[in-house]
């Protein structure tokens, strides 16, 4: 898992932090995004092995942003996380994979198919 980069899209800093610490902790290296253009610009620039999304984003819907990134990079994964709110099935498919309040990330980017 060494040496492998997760771009993370979170718009709340102490969030940020917190994942950032987590993901690091367990071997990634993270690329921190704090809104849906920042995103776009590190996916251009970086070699990206996954990408870790917020759905609560202020300046993008999630959906939207996952397409965006799927256009750009049709292989990478997007994992969508949430810690409030309800996410519907039908929104949820568009994803490789999501977490929700109080699940565990572990594993690779290949294993986050749900």
């Amino acid at each position: 898992m060494s040496g492998m980069k997760i771009l993370c899209v979170e718009d709340q800093p102490e969030y940020m932090a917190m994942l950032t610490c987590m993901l690091e902790g367990i071997g990634y290296e993270v690329m921190p995004a704090k809104d849906s253009g920042q995103a776009i610009d590190l996916l251009h620039k970086q070699a990206i092995d996954g990408v870790l999304l917020e759905y609560n984003l202020l300046d993008a819907a999630a959906t939207n942003l996952r397409l965006k990134l799927k256009q750009m990079r049709p292989d990478i994964p997007v994992l969508l996380f949430a810690g409030i709110g309800r996410q519907t099935p039908m929104m949820l498919r568009f994803f490789d994979a999501y977490l929700r309040n109080g699940d565990r990330l572990g594993g690779t980017p290949g294993d986050w198919d749900v």
